[in-house]
């Protein structure tokens, strides 16, 4: 039987109060969007590159995902010490351009077990903690889970794209 990208399960948030939990739980709802379009699709579907101005799949933006949630609020935001998704000396692109669809099972497990692990780091924190970036500015973990945000919504539009290319499924 071949694996087929599971529909997630809907989540909701807030709409009014803290901020806190307002942008928790849209952060969610994006790693949900992201999830839901790729919902259905066979390793091989996730892996290709169907348009053939751009090098992107859908695998690439869960892969590439994967590796941002841990390096802004693991590494960054909560100070854990622990390894980048990826080896730096394969490219700063391997997330892309790694994409095998025999491990496309794995690399979903992977992006949901970083999501749980982010969230569980990110909870032990203040939305005022700040940390310090290589370039010398400091961010606050509020900040990160707007930027966050900014960079799952600027990844659905592709993803968008990539899977009415793949099926013409639209609006998921």
């Amino acid at each position: 039987m071949t694996w087929t990208a599971p529909a997630p399960a809907p989540v909701d948030g807030p709409l009014v109060g803290p901020d806190r939990p307002m942008l928790e739980g849209y952060l969610a709802w994006q790693r949900t969007v992201l999830l839901n379009v790729c919902a259905g699709l066979t390793g091989a579907q996730l892996a290709a590159r169907p348009l053939a101005s751009s090098t992107l799949s859908l695998l690439g933006l869960v892969r590439h995902l994967t590796k941002v949630e841990r390096t802004w609020l693991r590494i960054r935001a909560a100070g854990q010490d622990v390894p980048p998704v990826f080896d730096p000396a394969l490219g700063k692109d391997h997330d892309f351009e790694a994409t095998d669809p025999a491990e496309a099972e794995a690399d979903f497990a992977r992006y949901a077990e970083e999501c749980r692990s982010c969230d569980a780091a990110a909870g032990g924190l203040d939305f005022d903690d700040t940390f310090v970036l290589a370039d010398g500015t400091k961010m606050s973990l509020r900040m990160t889970y707007v930027h966050l945000i900014g960079e799952y919504a600027r990844h659905l539009g592709h993803a968008d794209l990539l899977r009415e290319a793949i099926d013409g499924v639209t609006g998921r």
